[in-house]
């Protein structure tokens, strides 16, 4: 890890489970989303997007030791993301990241990924 990464300039480990604690609370209650999840809880999928998430952001590579390369698409395949899908993804993640109180430029930053990752996630157009 680098000192200087973004990672640990928005506060480590602490902030990425919290993104992510934010994130799957709105998850659960989204009729949509939730059943895109086979385990019986949210536990499993939660920390397997904060381990991605601090990798992606210069932090431990603790998801490719575990789990090999990330291929997004290739695992999210098996699941219906349509465009209402992409847009539930994205708001309850909007409230997550509005949540950590980050410096504007970190907020914009941290933003513009994942919005770029949710609409590569598109794979149908249909309801």
């Amino acid at each position: 890890m680098r000192a200087d990464s973004f990672y640990e300039a928005v506060g480590g480990h602490a902030t990425f489970v919290r993104l992510v604690d934010e994130f799957y609370r709105g998850v659960a209650e989204d009729p949509v989303l939730k059943p895109m999840y086979p385990e019986e809880d949210l536990g499993p999928a939660a920390e397997r997007l904060t381990l991605f998430l601090e990798q992606y952001w210069g932090g431990p590579t603790t998801y490719s030791e575990q789990r090999g390369h990330p291929r997004l698409r290739m695992r999210h395949a098996p699941y219906k993301v349509n465009p209402d899908a992409r847009d539930r993804w994205l708001a309850h993640m909007r409230t997550a990241v509005d949540s950590l109180g980050l410096a504007p430029l970190h907020q914009a930053q941290l933003w513009d990924y994942l919005e770029r990752a949710a609409f590569s996630m598109l794979n149908t157009f249909e309801d």
